[in-house]
């Protein structure tokens, strides 16, 4: 039992090790996009931030959500940010199971990438939508009486750039048309939705999606007009991103090369065929014997079955 736990391991070690030789690979490649959609986080926050100098406390608006869902409260208002951190803690850890599992789907660096581009889309029309227009925020610490509504002024730019995560982030006012938790649980669920292989998880992260925007309303984060807008800007900014976006080579398939190519390998690749067959060259014997038994034809095996069915006289 002993030796069979050592093999396993040694095994699962191995796999390990190439997967990240891999992922460190392709991240050298593609480092300043994902360095670039993680820096947008920290300027996403900044604006966020500075939004809430701007905020003017006031009545809350009449909204429909309000009407329907009652109000957690500052007792119960956990809930709401409790689900959105097990959604994201969940989403993050799958994204890094190829390197334990033998079915992948994807490269987690270039799922990241992927996911940092919809992330940013996403918040530029977000911090747009804000400051176009100041809402009185309806959470606790955002209505009139509260010490938190409005953000003395900066004595100091240092003030404004240290955002004072993450009391900063959960107490902040002002940044509410449209819901910043809504772009990242609609992101994974979508993104989990298109390469993930679980139906049953499929399923469940849509209704996880749903209560959490229920819980969004009920606990007074955002308006109910804030969810509704996040809903579909979120999922056409998806959707029209992917389209335009390479897509990324399926692992699955056991085809794909253990690094995708390059434009100029592809290139080079496309041109040594083309000069090849303007020479007269046919393509090379070991590639047409790939390609035949990847038809499921085999021109030896036809050879073989053929003499013998003449030395039988048939």
């Amino acid at each position: 039992m002993t030796l069979y736990i050592a093999r396993e391991a040694s095994k699962l070690w191995r796999k390990v090790c190439m997967e990240t030789s891999v992922e460190i690979q392709l991240l050298m490649e593609k480092w300043r996009l994902l360095l670039a959609g993680l820096v947008f986080q920290y300027v996403h926050g900044l604006a966020a931030r500075g939004v809430h100098y701007l905020h003017r406390p006031g009545p809350t608006l009449q909204d429909l959500g309000f009407m329907i869902l009652p109000e957690l409260g500052q007792e119960r208002g956990y809930i709401s940010e409790s689900l959105f951190t097990f959604v994201f803690l969940t989403f993050f850890v799958w994204t890094f199971h190829p390197f334990v599992y033998h079915i992948k789907r994807f490269y987690t660096v270039l799922l990241w990438r992927r996911i940092l581009a919809f992330l940013v889309a996403s918040q530029i029309l977000r911090i747009v939508t804000f400051y176009s227009t100041q809402l009185p925020g309806p959470n606790y610490h955002c209505r009139e009486g509260s010490k938190l509504a409005r953000l003395p002024p900066p004595e100091s730019l240092t003030e404004v750039l240290l955002l004072n995560f993450p009391r900063g982030v959960l107490y902040g006012c002002g940044d509410l048309i449209f819901s910043s938790h809504m772009i990242f649980i609609l992101v994974f669920v979508r993104t989990y939705h298109k390469y993930g292989s679980k139906r049953f998880i499929k399923l469940l992260a849509w209704v996880t999606a749903i209560i959490q925007s229920l819980l969004i309303v009920a606990s007074r984060k955002h308006y109910t007009v804030d969810v509704v807008v996040a809903w579909y800007t979120v999922n056409l900014v998806v959707f029209f991103i992917d389209k335009k976006l390479p897509e990324m080579p399926d692992r699955s398939s056991g085809s794909q090369p253990l690094l995708p190519l390059s434009a100029k390998e592809r290139d080079g690749k496309s041109r040594e065929e083309h000069n090849k067959l303007l020479n007269g060259n046919s393509v090379d014997t070991a590639d047409r014997r790939q390609r035949l038994q990847m038809n499921g034809k085999h021109g030896e095996d036809g050879n073989h079955i053929h003499s013998e069915s003449s030395m039988n006289g048939t």
